[in-house]
């Protein structure tokens, strides 16, 4: 699967979804997933997101030439978002994460109610989730 297929299924997941206040509301729920949280023994400056305002997590690896991405946040918003990220970038290539710019959280529209630090911080997520993705490469 590529980023844009994985953004078509994405999309097609949450269009039925309408108004962006549910559609967030979905998201936070799925933050808990435990395919995506971070064990807190790996929470650590390490792998701890520069820029963003609540206390958040990521950490990848590479299994079986496929990139995987785990997070942890304090804020359950934060956490869901992070969640959405992880879950997107994971089972690609780690090539193919670190050469793209793709924001799912926009393309859903759930970006455009957040604060400006809110935004910062998932754009720090964002160029981490790059950044690990470079070094899995």
């Amino acid at each position: 699967m590529t980023i844009p297929d994985k953004l078509r299924l994405l999309v097609e997941t949450y269009e039925p979804i309408a108004d962006p206040l549910e559609r967030m509301a979905l998201v936070v729920e799925s933050g808990g997933h435990p395919g995506t949280l971070l064990p807190e023994a790996k929470r650590n400056e390490e792998t701890r997101i520069r820029g963003c305002v609540s206390a958040a997590w990521i950490s990848g690896e590479l299994h079986e030439g496929a990139s995987h991405f785990r997070c942890a946040a304090d804020s359950p918003l934060v956490q869901g978002l992070l969640a959405c990220l992880c879950s997107f970038f994971s089972g690609l290539p780690a090539s193919e994460v670190a050469a793209s710019d793709e924001d799912p959280l926009a393309t859903l529209g759930l970006t455009r109610n957040l604060s400006p630090t809110r935004q910062n911080g998932l754009r720090h997520a964002r160029e981490r989730i790059r950044e690990i993705a470079r070094s899995l490469a």
